[in-house]
């Protein structure tokens, strides 16, 4: 029998096969009874009893033997890392960037779909985001107000906002960002769709989450009447450099994370790690001069430039200088990895 007679695009399947599998040949032996049958069709190299066994089968061995052969070329630069090569490589990744933010409505779709799944069947729903929040900020305050000998009228709007700015705008994005990819491994593989819309995703969600939680510290506010007045405008450009670091995160620790499945846990260290070392439950005037070592933490400078508007504060321009330096050292480095990586991610995850 003729193999294309067996199913169709079979020509096909054997060429990309034998060539995905690097020269990998012998006949499969079946699940039964670990022994070839010679009754069993045979594709290629790859004997089938259905032909969705063969497209499974196929469709393993070419993916595998195609993510084997793509770790030299992400560890050791591969034999085609030239300047062509490169730009190539970093014009698709661009493509995609923006293919991914032409489909802005269907990241918001899935964005709030996936609040909702979150909390599928239960009667409060994300508002148990805010409420969850406010309790948590409000038992906070009170012990940490006395801990460090603050009136509770000053501390309480402080703490508020630090903490709302670091769970969703920091932490958050960081933790959610390694997952980008990962959780989203069903889709990738089942649609031809832009890896950055994953990105985008993520941050819709993440902002979806900010705009819930908002409401505790301007309720806060409001109830001790500390308005930052005018002031608190300058907080909008400081949290569009939080949405474009954002988008840029979810692609640099996203395509990092798809191929080392260790740095999730590893970062997760980290940000718990500098929660303690960045003034979020404690204020950076609590250290005076020996606080001259906080412009060296790059959550630091991040925060600020958000926090301080909302605090009626202006950020300094050394602040905004170092949170604008690291922001496009990120997008340099998003932009490198993303682009060395984005052909193997279907691969890896």
């Amino acid at each position: 029998m003729a193999e294309s007679s067996l199913l169709p695009g079979a020509g096909w399947l054997t060429g990309v096969a034998a060539d995905g599998a690097d020269g990998l040949r012998g006949r499969t032996m079946t699940a039964s009874t670990g022994q070839l049958s010679a009754a069993t069709p045979i594709i290629g190299d790859f004997p089938i009893s259905s032909t969705q066994e063969s497209m499974e089968h196929a469709s393993l061995s070419v993916g595998e033997a195609a993510a084997d052969r793509h770790v030299d070329d992400w560890e050791q630069g591969g034999p085609d890392d030239d300047p062509a090569v490169s730009h190539s490589r970093l014009r698709l990744a661009l493509a995609d960037i923006g293919e991914g933010l032409r489909l802005w409505r269907l990241a918001v779709s899935l964005g709030w779909l996936d609040i909702k799944l979150q909390f599928r069947g239960s009667r409060v729903g994300p508002l148990w985001l805010t409420l969850g929040t406010a309790v948590m900020i409000g038992s906070m305050g009170g012990i940490y107000s006395n801990l460090f000998h603050i009136v509770l009228k000053d501390y309480l709007p402080y703490l508020a906002i630090s903490m709302i700015l670091w769970q969703i705008g920091i932490a958050g994005v960081t933790q959610d960002a390694c997952s980008c990819f990962i959780n989203a491994a069903s889709s990738i593989r089942a649609t031809r769709l832009p890896f950055s819309l994953q990105a985008l995703r993520v941050l819709v969600r993440n902002g979806l989450m900010f705009g819930y939680n908002i409401v505790v510290p301007i309720g806060v506010y409001l109830i001790f009447g500390l308005l930052p007045g005018p002031v608190a405008l300058f907080a909008v450009p400081g949290l569009l450099i939080w949405a474009l670091n954002a988008f840029a995160f979810c692609l640099l620790l996203g395509s990092v994370a798809a191929r080392y499945r260790d740095i999730p846990p590893i970062v997760a260290s980290i940000v718990q790690v500098a929660f303690y070392v960045t003034p979020i439950i404690w204020s950076a005037k609590q250290l005076g001069a020996k606080g001259w070592w906080l412009i060296f933490n790059p959550f630091y400078p991040l925060l600020e430039i958000v926090r301080q508007p909302l605090t009626g504060e202006m950020p300094s321009i050394s602040v905004w200088s170092v949170a604008i330096g690291l922001s496009v050292l990120l997008w340099l480095s998003s932009l490198f990895v993303f682009s060395r990586s984005r052909a193997q991610l279907a691969f890896w995850i």
